[in-house]
C-alpha cells in the first residue's frame, strides 16, 4: 500500500517538527513538504500535488482558512485537514464552509490524528466528537437566528474581533481566575488557555492582566457583552 503524501503547514518550526515525527513514525504517511504560512502551503500544493494538506489556522501572510478556500485551484485532488488549537464555532464553521474535509484540535492523541488523515484521504469528512457538536450547534444557531450572524465593522472593532471562546475566557480572566482554574472549568489544557490569553492580549494590545481588566472597564460595549 502506497504512503499518503502530506504537506504540513504551521508557522512554528518546533510544532511542525513534532507533527512530522509523529506522522512519519506511522510508516503510512510521507511528509513531502513543509510551509510556514497559507501562501507557502498553496505553492507547495501546486508543485507537489499532495494527497492531504494539514494546516493550522492562524499564520502570517495568509491564514489557513483562506488557503483552504483556494487549495482546489492549485491541487484539485488535495484534501484539507485543519489542525488547530481553536475550538471556537466561528473558526470551525468557516473552515467547513471553505472546503476543509476535516478539523482536528492540536491536543488530540496520535491515533485520532492518523485516523483523521486516513479518513480525509479517502474523500470522507472527519470532525472529532467535540468539533461535530460545535458544527451542529453553530448550524442550528444560524438557522434559528439568521439576523445574529451579521455584525457591523464598528461592533467588531469595539470587541476587538474576539471569538466566542476568547470572550468566555476573558470573562474568567476579568473575574480573577487563573489559567489553571479556567482550564479545569472548561475541561481544556492549561497550554490551550494560555494560548487563548496570549491571543486576547495581543488583540486588545495589552501586556498584563491588570491592563486587560482596565481596558475592559474603559469599554462599556465589551463590558456589557461579557456581562461584567
Amino acid at each position: 500500500m502506497s504512503q499518503i503524501s502530506v504537506v504540513l503547514t504551521d508557522d512554528h518550526v518546533v510544532v511542525r517538527n513534532g507533527i512530522k515525527l509523529l506522522l512519519e513514525n506511522s510508516h503510512e504517511i510521507d511528509v513531502i513538504g513543509e510551509g510556514a504560512n497559507g501562501q507557502e502551503a498553496l505553492n507547495l500544493c501546486k508543485k507537489l500535488q499532495p494527497d492531504v494538506l494539514v494546516i493550522d489556522i492562524r499564520m502570517p501572510v495568509m491564514n489557513g482558512i483562506e488557503a483552504t478556500s483556494k487549495v482546489k485551484e492549485y491541487s484539485p485532488n488535495t484534501q484539507v485537514l485543519i489542525l488547530s488549537m481553536h475550538d471556537d464555532a466561528e473558526y470551525i464553521l468557516d473552515a467547513a464552509e471553505k472546503g476543509a474535509s476535516g478539523y482536528l484540535l492540536k491536543d488530540s492523541n496520535s491515533d485520532e490524528f492518523l485516523k483523521a488523515i486516513k479518513t480525509v484521504h479517502q474523500g470522507k469528512k472527519y470532525f472529532s466528537g467535540d468539533i461535530s457538536k460545535v458544527l451542529v450547534e453553530g448550524y442550528l444557531n444560524i438557522k434559528n437566528n439568521p439576523a445574529s450572524t451579521t455584525t457591523s465593522d464598528t461592533e467588531q472593532e469595539k470587541t476587538f474581533d474576539l471569538t466566542k471562546r476568547e470572550k468566555e475566557i476573558l470573562k474568567y480572566v476579568a473575574a480573577g481566575k487563573s489559567s489553571k482554574d479556567i482550564a479545569a472549568t472548561l475541561n481544556k489544557s492549561v497550554r490551550t488557555i494560555e494560548t487563548h490569553r496570549f491571543n486576547i492580549m495581543k488583540k486588545m494590545e495589552v501586556k498584563s492582566a491588570v491592563e486587560l481588566i482596565a481596558k475592559i472597564n474603559e469599554l462599556p460595549t465589551l463590558k456589557a457583552e461579557l456581562a461584567l
